[in-house]
């Protein structure tokens, strides 16, 4: 089945449609629930305001996520900047955050035993922080 130059809300229940490709597509305000969408490619998408909650995210590959930097077709002179993002009771055992801005990011309740930011232990760093000014 194929869908160009549509404007309609479509549902979709109880169907196989693995492989399909959107491509210009206007899907804001869409909601999936009990889908999978395991090896989806998301791609020059805008997804602000976007929540995905209970979700099996395990092997995820999550990249060039932001605003458009300089020099991108899309950048704009008037973007401003990058809303914050939230992650929240999320189980990242053994994940990697590589070569982010995380310029004023807080980190709070937290298990944070073999955290380490450049090779630096940070419940050891903060331990003797505590013993030393306290």
């Amino acid at each position: 089945m194929e869908l160009n130059n549509q404007n309609e809300k479509l549902k979709v229940r109880y169907s196989f449609i693995k492989g399909s490709e959107f491509d210009c597509v206007e899907l804001s305000e869409s909601k999936f629930t009990n889908i999978n969408m395991s090896g989806v490619l998301i791609k020059d998408a805008n997804l602000s305001d976007l929540e995905i909650f209970e979700a099996q995210l395990g092997g995820a590959y999550i990249h060039g996520i932001g605003l458009p930097p300089v020099g991108h077709p899309a950048y704009r002179d008037d973007q401003g900047e990058q809303r914050p993002i939230r992650f929240e009771q999320c189980d990242m055992a053994g994940s990697t955050i590589k070569s982010c801005n995380l310029k004023n990011v807080s980190i709070e309740n937290c298990e944070i035993e073999g955290l380490t930011i450049n090779g630096i232990n940070i419940s050891e760093l903060i331990s003797r922080y505590q013993a030393e000014y306290k």
